[in-house]
């Protein structure tokens, strides 16, 4: 697994749904596991992809789309 992402939790799960929409297996880890308030949603978290499947991630969420304006 390679990191993709960190931020808050709130957008770290939401991250994830994304990226298993489109058929690849993310998962989520507080950055502080030993932290206190799981349930806090702007604790710093991480998002991480399979190695083989960056790439495709890193297009969808961070290539400049050409559709745009």
């Amino acid at each position: 697994m390679r990191l993709f992402y960190t931020g808050p939790a709130v957008n770290t799960e939401m991250l994830v749904v994304m990226l298993e929409k489109h058929g690849i297996a993310a998962s989520q880890a507080f950055a502080g596991p030993s932290l206190p308030g799981d349930d806090d949603l702007s604790r710093p978290a991480h998002v991480f992809v399979p190695e083989t499947d960056y790439e495709r991630a890193h297009q969808l969420f961070y290539a400049p789309r050409e559709d745009e304006l």
